[in-house]
Formats: C-alpha cells, sequence, structure tokens
C-alpha cells in the first residue's frame, strides 16, 4: 500500500464522517459547518485524481460562496428544531430504504465489469492542462447543462436572499415623497401670544 493509497482511504474516512454528521447534527450550524468539511476533504481526494481546477473550484465555489450563503441562511432563519424533528422516526424507514438503494447502485457501477476491469490511470504529458481540457467540453458538449446549473444556482441565491427578508411591524422606515412633499404648515405651528409688561411681572 503507497502513500497515495493511504491518503485516499484517510481523506475517504473523512468524508464519510462528515456527510454523517451532517444528517445527525443537533445544530443547523454545526451540521453546515460538517459539511464544509466533507467539502473540502472530497477536494483532497480530486486532487489525487489529478483534477486541481475541480478541487480549487469546489473550495473557492462552494466552500467560500455557497456555504457562506447557507451559513448565513441558517443564522438567520429562526428554525425551530422541535418541530423539525417531529416526523424523523415515520419517515425513516423511507430513508433507510433510499439509503441502501443508492449504496447498492454505486455497489452494482463500481463493482461491475465494464467499470473496474482492466481500467488503469491515465497519465498525461507534463504539458497536460486538464482547465483547458474541462473548458472546451463544459463550452462544446456540455453548455446547455452548464447554463442550466448556473440559472439553478441563481434560483437559489435569490430564494435564500428572499428567505431571509422580513417585515417587521414594529420597523420604521423612511418615505422620501412624502418627506419631500412635507409643508411647513404640517409641520410648524406659530401661536400669538400677548406679551406680559413690567409691572404686571412685578
Amino acid at each position: 500500500m503507497n502513500f497515495e493509497t493511504v491518503v485516499f482511504y484517510m481523506l475517504a474516512a473523512l468524508t464519510i464522517f462528515a456527510a454523517l454528521r451532517v444528517i445527525t447534527a443537533r445544530n443547523p450550524v454545526h451540521a453546515v459547518l460538517f459539511l464544509v468539511l466533507a467539502f473540502i476533504s472530497s477536494a483532497g481526494i480530486w486532487i489525487l485524481l489529478e483534477a486541481e481546477f475541480l478541487a480549487i473550484t469546489l473550495v473557492l465555489v462552494y466552500v467560500g460562496a455557497v456555504m457562506v450563503l447557507f451559513l448565513f441562511v441558517v443564522m438567520m432563519l429562526d428554525i425551530n428544531l422541535v418541530r423539525l424533528r417531529e416526523g424523523f422516526w415515520r419517515w425513516l424507514p423511507f430513508g433507510a430504504a433510499l439509503a441502501g438503494l443508492m449504496a447498492f447502485e454505486m455497489i452494482w457501477v463500481l463493482g461491475s465489469s465494464g467499470t473496474s476491469a482492466g481500467k488503469t490511470a491515465i497519465k498525461h504529458a507534463a504539458d497536460y492542462s486538464n482547465t483547458k481540457e474541462l473548458g472546451r467540453l463544459i463550452y462544446t458538449d456540455y453548455v446547455y447543462p452548464f447554463e442550466i446549473a448556473a440559472v439553478l444556482l441563481l434560483v437559489a441565491m435569490v430564494a435564500a436572499i428572499a428567505l431571509t427578508l422580513r417585515r417587521r411591524k414594529d420597523a420604521k422606515s423612511q418615505v422620501i415623497s412624502e418627506q419631500i412633499a412635507v409643508k411647513k404648515s404640517d409641520r410648524l405651528r406659530v401661536v400669538a401670544m400677548q406679551s406680559e409688561s413690567k409691572e404686571s411681572r412685578e
């Protein structure tokens, strides 16, 4: 067992642990932080696969932008944890069956002869750029899925902003048009008072 294999198993175990903690953590903020850890460990696995561009993109885009947005939304929303866990035991059999089905599909795909038989890692030349090859594939063969993913991310961002936008009844806000249209008679009242003479004051 070489060094790369040991690092792979360590990162894989860390990813599985972080993914389990995402769905078992009681605090939503802790769950988001464990998801960040899962993304970082997945980026390490991609570096082992010589996909440096995908690893850096995962860290910069998801950890640096999307997960910060998720954390902001989770901290801004008043999440009722008791109400959130009400249907846990009711939906547990369905979730377990779905997880078992996904595990079976992954084992079946990875263990099939067409996937694993005779497959070895491709060694590229020193001047090979996976970033250039990835860009060529994205903007030629996969340009429509790329645009659809961009629209979905935009919709998710707008939805997150809309969820955090709250209108409080006791909040005071300025209406610029009413302030400009105000007149002196609406704000100031001049009262005529009779002056007192010096003899009456004494």
